[in-house]
């Protein structure tokens, strides 16, 4: 596995493949599998996201009763065409919410993390591209979130929601501009630009569960995805290299104080759920 997005860049602009071909190639080396089966495998995983969001219940609520039914809202919102941000986002929030909430009413669970599939599934509906095309924008958030769990690290517990929800921004914004076709560099400068504008973000699941306030917080890192792609597709890069972005996410994540996580119980939360 690549230690580096640098590195990946540089493998890509050697063969001349692209950022997802030259992902795919070192992972199914790693898993001794023929490319072929290497792409139908990633496949078969945008299939179950793309399952996960189609059986999504707006009547289901989590146990605690913390998490549910926003997704309809969204959805509703979205259908009467009212909001602010426009429709294409709207569906972004509305997906990112669904996922989220399937998650936490024991469904489907999709460990992408959840912003990657309110990212990608969006972009198909919108603009049409194929089950294949998103297929390898979902190989290039994989090699993005594989080098990020080689420099730092990926669960919130670990380092933060920085971590997580910061390392699922980072991989969209690249799977989205795969999609829009642009190079390795712009790809990772979108990851960077992406991460820097999470960085600090501390894990504090109210309950000790998912659910509170990470759901709602994966629409923040879904549309910062798409912010930080339309940056790095105009020609505006991260000042910070990206590789050392990373870096600075690991030792935000270190140095960050377990005090800085909420530790509300859930008999606490129930109360606070009451009417």
């Amino acid at each position: 596995m690549y230690k580096s997005l640098a590195e990946i860049v540089e493998a890509g602009n050697m063969s001349g493949k692209s950022f997802w071909q030259v992902v795919l190639e070192e992972d199914i080396k790693e898993q001794g599998i023929t490319f072929d089966e290497g792409f139908v495998q990633m496949k078969g995983m945008y299939l179950a996201m793309k399952h996960a969001d189609e059986m999504y219940d707006d009547k289901l609520s989590s146990a605690s009763g913390m998490v549910g039914t926003d997704g309809g809202r969204l959805e509703r919102a979205r259908s009467e065409g009212n909001s602010i941000c426009g429709n294409f986002i709207m569906k972004v929030l509305e997906k990112a919410v669904k996922m989220g909430e399937s998650n936490a009413c024991m469904k489907r669970i999709v460990a992408a993390p959840t912003v990657i599939p309110a990212v990608l599934i969006s972009m198909e509906e919108e603009f049409g591209y194929s089950e294949d095309e998103i297929t390898k924008g979902l190989i290039t958030a994989a090699g993005i979130g594989g080098v990020i769990a080689q420099r730092a690290f990926l669960a919130g517990a670990a380092g933060g929601c920085q971590a997580e929800i910061g390392s699922a921004s980072a991989m969209a914004a690249g799977a989205a501009v795969c999609l829009k076709g642009g190079d390795g560099s712009q790809i990772i400068q979108a990851a960077a630009i992406a991460l820097k504008n999470l960085l600090g973000l501390a894990c504090d699941p109210v309950g000790g569960l998912v659910e509170v306030p990470c759901v709602k917080r994966n629409t923040i890192g879904a549309v910062g995805a798409l912010t930080a792609a339309d940056m790095a597709l105009a020609g505006v890069y991260s000042k910070i290299v990206p590789d050392e972005v990373i870096d600075a996410m690991r030792s935000i994540g270190i140095a960050m104080p377990s005090s800085y996580s909420l530790h509300m119980e859930l008999p606490q939360v129930r109360r606070f759920l009451s009417p």
